[in-house]
């Protein structure tokens, strides 16, 4: 059999695997757990970083303000260093529309060692602390809550006994670019960290959505929360990971009232969305980096190659493997695109849109080489040291 043929089978036989064995991460089905109401609701404080946010924030602030919650609840945001007057608009809308309580906070620079995100949620949880809440809701300035969604939240913690329950929102997909980038993020992050296995106790694949993340108050002072991920760009992964190897019992699942406000309406904005954190994620490891970029050439883009070839030089053989590889993955990826409403004929797309991230992932390497590490809203964090927490 020739270097192509076998190419081409073992690109079949990962998706093959993908497809039955990595915890049926391609389904989404997988909502809040079940839950019931209980007898007495817990005080919960909601936690909001927020990094000049003038632009998103009167979409997303409102629908925490309107939270519908039988319990004590209130809200800290935590005005990170803005230059786009975030902490004096974040007033003026509590002023408009009530609701909750709102505590607008400053911490200052973050010291070194610690990343702004994390600095800044420092700062609102411990504001928080004096009110003694049993759960922390975190979530991003960009995210938009229905009404009910804190009770939710809370019920499926109390009823499942889950210490941290998360939740990945909706992303925006108007644009021609969001279309083709977001649904693929969802479904790489989910191929990355199945969420059936997060749920899994005694599993140690963890992970959150950062934009959404209830935690209780002991299981966070339990794993050291913050402190303890006081350096992580991958901030949620992080958080999760420290609750559970601290013996908390988690859960992330897909949301259906929780949406990004947040517009990419360029690939641009999308790039750097990527490349900031993708290198992170592989710990600036240079063969994790090779290993991802063979790995997804392997089972991205070997299919389409293969059949194309296979077809303009009359090879039956890996042009019929190779097919049969690219269907398999365009199947997987058609629950993501149901989810969000977007075409199907989308789905053939995915190794066009993998290439993409291949991309990403290289430029987000070759940003780190010159200096310029994981940037976000003018900071930029080098990679930390090694800390016992990141093993």
């Amino acid at each position: 059999m020739s270097a192509v043929v076998w190419i081409s089978a073992g690109s079949l036989v990962a998706w093959l695997w993908l497809l039955l064995g990595q915890g049926f991460f391609w389904r989404t089905d997988l909502r809040l757990p079940p839950r019931r109401e209980p007898d007495t609701w817990p005080s919960v404080c909601i936690v909001v970083p927020a990094r000049d946010e003038a632009a998103v924030l009167p979409d997303s602030l409102p629908s925490l303000l309107a939270q519908d919650y039988p319990g004590r609840a209130e809200i800290f945001l935590v005005d990170d260093g803005s230059s786009d007057g975030t902490g004096g608009l974040a007033r003026a809308l509590a002023d408009r529309h009530g609701g909750l309580a709102l505590t607008v906070g400053s911490p200052g620079e973050p010291p070194p060692g610690w990343t702004g995100k994390l600095w800044a949620v420092r700062h609102g949880m411990g504001l928080a602390r004096a009110r003694a809440p049993r759960y922390l809701l975190l979530t991003d300035a960009d995210i938009a809550h229905e009404p009910d969604n804190l009770r939710e939240l809370v019920a499926a913690a109390e009823t499942s006994g889950c210490e941290l329950v998360s939740q990945m929102a909706r992303l925006r997909v108007e644009s021609g670019w969001e279309r083709l980038v977001v649904p693929a993020f969802v479904y790489f992050f989910a191929q990355l960290y199945p969420f059936r296995w997060i749920a899994r106790r005694g599993s140690r694949t963890a992970a959150a959505a950062g934009g959404c993340v209830l935690v209780s108050s002991e299981a966070a002072e339990r794993a050291g929360i913050p402190d303890s991920i006081r350096h992580a760009v991958i901030d949620d992964v992080s958080l999760a990971r420290a609750v559970k190897r601290s013996g908390g019992h988690i859960w992330l699942g897909l949301a259906d009232r929780v949406d990004s406000v947040r517009p990419y309406p360029g690939l641009g904005s999308l790039w750097r969305m990527v490349s900031r954190s993708a290198y992170a994620q592989l710990r600036h490891s240079p063969l994790l980096l090779l290993g991802t970029v063979l790995g997804l050439a392997l089972v991205y883009l070997v299919p389409p190659v293969a059949l194309l070839s296979g077809l303009a030089t009359g090879h039956a053989v890996p042009a019929v493997l190779g097919g049969l590889a690219w269907l398999v993955m365009t199947a997987t990826y058609v629950p993501m695109l149901r989810y969000y409403g977007l075409p199907l004929r989308l789905a053939p797309l995915l190794p066009f849109t993998a290439f993409l991230y291949l991309l990403m992932t290289v430029d987000s390497a070759v940003q780190h080489y010159r200096g310029r590490g994981a940037a976000w809203k003018g900071r930029t964090y080098a990679r930390p040291d090694p800390t016992p927490d990141q093993n």
